[in-house]
């Protein structure tokens, strides 16, 4: 599953993200969502979020 509607993202979800930095290589991180960044119920690059260990980026991935 991708990461570019926010109806399947919730806090405490596992999930993969690419930090800004990282965006040219594509690599990415894994971690627990604290908190939805963006606000539109969509977003073609992936929802923005913040990692439970301040991280943020976009999710990727979310995992099941």
């Amino acid at each position: 599953m991708d990461g570019t509607r926010r109806e399947d993202i919730y806090a405490g979800r596992l999930v993969d993200i690419v930090l800004k930095e990282d965006q040219r290589t594509g690599k990415l991180t894994r971690g627990t969502v604290k908190d939805i960044l963006t606000n539109s119920s969509y977003h073609p690059r992936g929802i923005k979020v913040r990692l439970s260990d301040g991280k943020i980026g976009r999710v990727q991935n979310i995992i099941k």
